[in-house]
């Protein structure tokens, strides 16, 4: 007699698929990864900072499949992506008109000097407005806070709650970039003076306008769907600070 073919009554069961990490882990994987990212960018190795942020970007995003998201998670579902651009467009047209009524008003014009870029050349400013904004600052951050941590928070916790925390940590982001702040604004150091305390206070405030900022870009990622539309505001007023600045010299 033949040997019963087993195989074919009853087929080998497919390997379960492995179980995605729990939010709470993934949230927590996510801060760490993005402390230990803003040390070396502000105390490390700040001549890489390009790459550690690059490198940084693709660990946030497979920290998301990780935790089974998908590219909705983030804001950057295929569909939503046209709306973005619209989104992005338009706000970079309103911080360019914004920018231009600053620059062009005495009482204004302050603002725009920031002894961190004094000495820069066009061609540096152009490198710092095509790639170091964009893929250095804006890819991560955007990622890093309304892509990965509100989506991982929303899907969990709501829009209110993913608002608030991620918010809250982008402000705590900004403590050791603006550290030097009062130093680099002409502005604020002729106001606060250059003590520890006017430190403290410009270093303060500095927390609490970008967490008041990532409430903004929230919502603007939460009302058109797409990241592309805070990461076209985020772009616009840091690049286009860069520009100003350079052309008011």
């Amino acid at each position: 007699m033949h040997a019963r073919r087993h195989s074919s009554r009853y087929p080998r069961r497919a390997r379960p698929l492995r179980r995605p990490v729990g939010t709470a882990t993934a949230v927590t994987v996510t801060v760490a990864v993005l402390v230990l990212t803003n040390l070396a960018n502000n105390r490390w190795v700040q001549g890489w900072s390009l790459a550690v942020s690059l490198l940084a970007t693709a660990v946030l995003s497979a920290i998301v499949y990780w935790s089974g998201g998908r590219w909705a998670d983030v804001g950057l579902a295929p569909g939503t992506l046209l709306r973005g651009l619209w989104w992005a467009l338009a706000l970079i047209g309103a911080v360019a008109a914004v920018y231009a009524l600053g620059a062009a008003l005495p009482v204004t014009r302050g603002l725009f000097e920031d002894q961190r870029q004094s000495g820069l050349s066009g061609g540096e400013v152009a490198l710092r407005v095509l790639v170091t904004v964009p893929f250095g600052t804006v890819l991560l951050e955007e990622v890093a806070f309304r892509g990965v941590l509100f989506g991982l928070l929303l899907r969990s916790r709501g829009p209110v709650s993913a608002t608030l925390v991620s918010s809250g940590l982008f402000g705590l982001w900004h403590i050791l970039p603006s550290l030097g702040l009062a130093d680099a604004k002409p502005v604020l150091g002729g106001a606060l003076g250059h003590s520890v305390f006017a430190v403290i206070v410009v270093d303060a405030g500095a927390v609490l306008f970008t967490a008041l900022a990532g409430c903004l870009f929230c919502e603007l990622r939460r009302r058109s769907g797409s990241l592309l539309a805070p990461m076209g505001l985020h772009w616009a007023t840091n690049a286009l600070g860069y520009v100003f600045g350079f052309l008011l010299r």
